[in-house]
């Protein structure tokens, strides 16, 4: 059964660093695109990175400069590198992927998330 695991989440003073991990397991044949989201208290989810199957990446704007999304195909895992966090960041996290599955249909899906707290 396919699956995402987030991991890397904590708590971190403002202007600190974390990474993300996104592993994805369960009987992959591929990876397309992958995505990090995140949502904040009483907020609504947001959109914060993505990256195709061919490396080609985008970002929010609030992000641009700070996070940097990558993966690694063989490991079939995606991180999220932020730098110089702000207080604003604080917020759930969670990574999405559409999965080509080595049996059956075209998985989409979401992990369960992990939190991240910027706090001095």
């Amino acid at each position: 059964q396919v699956q995402l695991l987030e991991s890397g989440g904590g708590l971190v003073q403002p202007g600190g660093s974390l990474r993300l991990s996104c592993a994805a397991s369960g009987g992959i044949y591929s990876i397309n695109d992958m995505a990090w989201y995140r949502q904040a208290p009483g907020k609504k989810r947001d959109f914060v990175a993505q990256i195709t199957s061919g490396g080609r990446t985008s970002y929010a704007e609030s992000v641009k400069g700070r996070f940097t999304i990558s993966r690694d195909n063989a490991k079939n895992t995606m991180f999220l590198l932020m730098n110089n966090l702000k207080p604003e960041d604080t917020a759930v996290y969670r990574c999405t992927a559409e999965i080509e599955p080595l049996h059956g249909a075209t998985w989409s899906g979401w992990g369960q998330g992990t939190q991240v707290t910027v706090s001095s």
